[in-house]
């Protein structure tokens, strides 16, 4: 049960919901909080102006407003709805969770009503501290929205099972023991607080105030307030729209709301969403099951791998101590292989682990709320949240496949030592194969003609000879470092061709294969050169026509335009990497703002390859960017945010990137002017051009371009 507390805990407070209302965003809130984050708006952008001048098609407006920078210039970054222009910024301020929330823009008169009868300030607005959706209040204010009865009970039987003792509900920071609650209020408070905020003179005096333990009884034998429908209070819901997803009263019915829609009986579609919403859960749980088999199977190879190498130590200091003092050279650096092999299984497994049991632990504490939620006899409000949680049901379930449950590492040391060579051979004393008496494999032969390179990638193609009668089980490609380094392994697999990106510019590689199976591994091939793309000398520029990679993007990105335009079906935040990645050299490319809608911040750059693809570009230490609305932009990374610069995108816009590998800086355009300083220094190593957008924005992808005329200047002059 503790893994689902996350799940009952308001984003702006941080402690249990209280009065949890649902936002049409299907996110919660407590009343009170939602109260304390409005926002008064211009007379301009309210529902009864807009409808006035026939632009409004709903109450519930999701605003298109100025945004403004949330922090100072040197806390300048990225979060919800600030204001508008004309008012005064306001400094933020952070819940116990890390959700960053605006404070109202004036204090709210003294009143002694409750959050939902107060009155609501004229053309208030609230934006979502979860998905920064923003949208504007009708005259119902507050009382607009459905209360999440659901989301209470299960809350109720939560704070029950822990039996913990009641804490004030008032207490600013260490919340001290409740020694009253108020029944009128349904509130318990410390002494302290009950004297500050709850006097016992005026309409206060006559609040019955009992013990703390006797208020838990009656709020628990409470009776379950009947669901109204919120257009007409007086009205219980009976039936359910299914084109609005919601329940309805008969008066909704009579007014003509919902005339051209089709509507259900309330208890039919109650039992269908429960249904649909088990089976579900059927699929789930069985992939919890899963990932906690693959999880004692991980542990159990950190094991395997330990005793493994223990062993294969002892028997290569054996066999080292057996040598003549020339040996003893080789010997510490053949040890320091094998325990860098060691480690790097040990830290893949464990990284591996690491990361399974986070997605474990999020998947039982959202299976455990679903199963408390199916518990509520509430049609209406299980309702309203069942499309939600079925939802975020079968994207769990899909998170747990594309390999998630494959182990990365194998637990084997396939390495031995061959003391034959004589004593003049030691330094090209190497580990090798453990060879069998059976036969292995026949040499491959590369095949000239299928072998290619193109911008900094090289295909390779080989196969078996005519005659050979030993079938070989994979083959191991192996490329040298470009400047006559040693090989390293590239591929290893069954496949007879493989094309390798990330190459350099204008570098020769050294090529080799050879085939193995059970017994052993063959000869290897005859070395193939291979020469990739080449610089200009000039403009110092490696030209690179790339698209987007499918491959490698989130799940959520859709292509077309031969992969070079993208767009989003999500309205977070998405990563999307580019086919090629630059290592040396100067590069430039373009991309155009096809379509901008409601003033989104998308984020443009380059990024390692295994970048974070869920959030915003720059939010990990794996990705350099700049992220930019319509009125000005940041350059971000480790969620660093700097160099606030006026100046924005629209529909039809340019985005400039130019990444210069020999003097290690990144470089952002606007429209061919150059946007802010340079913005990042002394990057090193391979990078991928990448993107990070939503449903709201569409970009194609320009390349093979030459480098700004005036920074081919500057960089010949210096």
């Amino acid at each position: 049960m503790e893994e689902m507390e996350e799940e009952l805990k308001c984003p702006v407070c941080g402690s249990f919901y209280r009065e949890p209302i649902i936002l049409p965003c299907s996110h919660n809130l407590c009343q009170a909080c939602a109260r304390n984050i409005l926002v008064q708006t211009p007379e301009s952008e309210s529902p009864q102006s807009r409808r006035a001048s026939g632009s409004g098609v709903s109450d519930y407006d999701y605003l298109d407003l100025d945004k403004m920078s949330l922090y100072s210039e040197a806390d300048s970054g990225y979060g919800s709805y600030g204001g508008f222009a004309s008012a005064p910024t306001t400094p933020c301020q952070k819940s116990p969770n890390g959700v960053r929330v605006f404070p109202p823009a004036m204090p709210p008169p003294p009143t002694h009503l409750s959050p939902a009868l107060a009155p609501v300030p004229r053309n208030s607005c609230i934006t979502c501290p979860q998905c920064h959706r923003s949208l504007i209040l009708d005259d119902r204010g507050l009382r607009g929205f459905p209360k999440n009865r659901v989301l209470e009970g299960v809350i109720d039987r939560y704070q029950q099972s822990k039996a913990a003792a009641l804490k004030c509900q008032l207490c600013e920071k260490a919340p001290k023991e409740a020694t009253v609650m108020c029944e009128q209020c349904d509130v318990f408070y410390c002494d302290p607080c009950r004297l500050r905020c709850h006097p016992p003179r005026g309409p206060l005096a006559k609040h019955r105030l009992v013990p703390p333990a006797q208020g838990r009884v009656s709020r628990r034998l409470s009776p379950r307030k009947v669901s109204t429908c919120t257009d007409h209070e007086l009205e219980n819901h009976s039936m359910y729209c299914v084109q609005c997803k919601m329940p309805v009263c008969y008066q909704c019915l009579e007014e003509g709301k919902h005339s051209s829609h089709e509507v259900k009986a309330l208890g039919a579609m109650w039992k269908l969403h429960k249904s649909q919403l088990s089976q579900a859960l059927n699929g789930l749980s069985d992939r919890a099951k899963e990932a906690k088999e693959f999880l004692v199977q991980l542990r159990t190879m950190v094991q395997q791998i330990q005793e493994n190498s223990v062993e294969f130590e002892a028997c290569l200091v054996a066999q080292c101590d057996a040598l003549i003092d020339a040996l003893n050279r080789r010997k510490a650096q053949l040890l320091a292989r094998v325990n860098k092999e060691h480690e790097h299984k040990l830290k893949v497994v464990r990284d591996q682990i690491s990361h399974c049991t986070v997605k474990l632990r999020q998947t039982t504490g959202l299976m455990e709320y679903c199963l408390e939620v199916i518990k509520e006899n509430d049609p209406s409000g299980f309702l309203q949240i069942s499309d939600a949680l079925i939802r975020r049901v079968h994207l769990t379930e899909d998170q747990w496949g594309k390999g998630t449950l494959t182990p990365r590492m194998t637990t084997d040391f396939d390495l031995s030592l061959d003391n034959s060579p004589l004593l003049q051979s030691i330094h090209q004393l190497d580990f090798v194969q453990v060879k069998a008496s059976s036969p292995v494999p026949a040499t491959p032969i590369l095949q000239l003609e299928e072998c290619c390179t193109h911008n900094n990638s090289a295909t390779l193609s080989w196969k078996q000879p005519p005659l050979s009668t030993v079938a070989a089980e994979g083959y191991i490609l192996e490329l040298d470092d470009g400047s006559g380094g040693q090989f390293r392994e590239v591929y290893v697999g069954k496949e007879t061709m493989c094309t390798v990106d990330g190459l350099h510019f204008n570098s020769t590689y050294n090529a080799r294969v050879k085939a193995f199976n059970k017994t052993g591994v063959s000869p290897y091939s005859k070395t193939l050169v291979l020469q990739t793309s080449e610089v200009d000398i000039k403009k110092l520029l490696a030209v690179a026509w790339f698209a987007f990679d499918p491959g490698s993007a989130h799940s959520d990105i859709i292509f077309s335009n031969d992969n070079l335009t993208v767009t989003c079906s999500s309205y977070d935040d998405r990563v999307v990497l580019g086919k090629t990645g630059f290592s040396k050299g100067v590069h430039y490319w373009e991309l155009t703002i096809d379509r901008y809608d409601n003033h989104p911040d998308p984020a443009f750059g380059v990024a390692r390859i295994d970048v974070m693809k869920d959030v915003m570009l720059g939010k990990d230490d794996k990705a350099w960017a700049m992220y930019v609305d319509n009125n000005r932009s940041w350059f971000m990374h480790s969620n660093s945010h700097t160099n606030r610069t006026e100046g924005g995108i629209t529909k039809g816009a340019t985005i400039g990137v130019l990444l210069d590998l020999n003097r290690k800086t990144l470089t952002f355009f606007i429209n061919n002017e150059q946007q802010g300083p340079i913005a990042f220094e002394n990057v090193e190593g391979l990078f991928f051009p990448a993107v990070s957008l939503n449903r709201n924005v569409q970009v194609t992808l320009h390349t093979g371009l030459p480098v700004p005329d005036f920074y081919s200047s500057r960089a010949s002059i210096a």
